[in-house]
């Protein structure tokens, strides 16, 4: 008997620009799975990233040809399948398919069940997994999703790495002279309009905002660098809850996204760096991870 049900006519998939034939592409020149892992480590170097870290290569074959490539969020067991569907032989993910090397390796629908789920998928199905995790979190180009998104003048990193002032933790930004003034209320409702889901709020809905922090994932210890910097709003994916309440009492209005919805867009800079490396559109795939989770509240019973 299966351990789980298949979920039914479910892709979960945006498909790059293609051509007229359906099938992945393969690479023109062939190039094998370590030299683009070489590549991209050039461009997010794993010094950049933290120690605790996992980056690169953590299942495959650096010598095997690419075929297409898969690029998610997370390197779950389900996207392993999906990219085995696709045809791709790499499955390019943010977050790591383990930060502590797994303990057990055996067939199973998550690593709740088994540690080692993913992998043994991945290595079951001929599927390499790569992933850039904490130094893309504070690349260049991760630093103008969320102002981007948002409609924020970027101004420059709130958390500067100690050996780079120009990457970092965090975005310090202005508001756009476009926009005038702004309320903690105007910009959680621009957050909803954005990501498409309500956030969790903190602070008084009146308050006028001059400078905003923006966040990608956990907001970490970056809530004291926020007030040093006499911020008046935090945007991040996650923040534990006395955190948010501490921070609320200090003064600093807190706009909770939700972690995957803050990190999402970081898939789209994975997809371009690709494309820049030469990689051709009709060789990427983009597994979409955006419905794992909803509010009541926004579906139509």
């Amino acid at each position: 008997m299966a351990l789980w049900k298949k979920k039914e006519e479910k892709t979960g998939l945006a498909r790059r620009k293609v051509g007229k034939l359906s099938i992945p592409q393969p690479l023109q020149p062939p190039i094998s799975i370590g030299a683009l892992e070489r590549e991209l480590l050039k461009s997010f170097p794993v010094k950049d990233g933290k120690d605790w870290d996992r980056n690169g290569l953590c299942v495959g074959d650096p010598a095997a040809l690419l075929g297409s490539i898969a690029v998610a969020l997370d390197p779950t067991v389900e996207a392993v399948l999906e990219a085995k569907r696709l045809g791709a032989n790499l499955l390019l993910s943010h977050h790591p398919a383990y930060f502590v090397g797994p303990d057990s390796f055996h067939p199973a629908p998550s690593v709740l069940v088994s540690p080692g789920a993913a992998v043994f998928a991945a290595i079951e199905n001929g599927i390499a997994l790569m992933n850039v995790h904490t130094p893309l979190d504070v690349s260049r180009e991760a630093s103008q999703v969320l102002p981007g998104l948002l409609g924020l003048v970027f101004l420059s990193v709130a958390e500067p790495l100690e050996n780079n002032p120009n990457k970092g933790y965090g975005q310090l930004c202005a508001l756009s002279p476009a926009d005038g003034e702004m309320s903690l209320g105007q910009l959680a409702a621009r957050c909803t309009a954005v990501f498409g889901r309500p956030p969790r709020v903190w602070g008084d809905f009146d308050t006028r905002l001059e400078k905003v922090v923006t966040c990608t994932g956990s907001c970490g210890d970056l809530i004291k660098q926020c007030i040093s910097l006499s911020a008046d709003c935090l945007v991040c994916g996650e923040i534990r809850y006395h955190d948010a309440l501490a921070a609320a009492q200090a003064g600093l209005a807190v706009i909770d996204i939700g972690h995957d919805l803050s990190e999402l867009p970081l898939v789209a800079v994975l997809v371009a760096t690709l494309e820049s490396l030469g990689f051709a559109e009709s060789a990427l795939w983009v597994i979409d991870q955006g419905s794992n989770w909803t509010y009541p509240d926004s579906v139509r019973l």
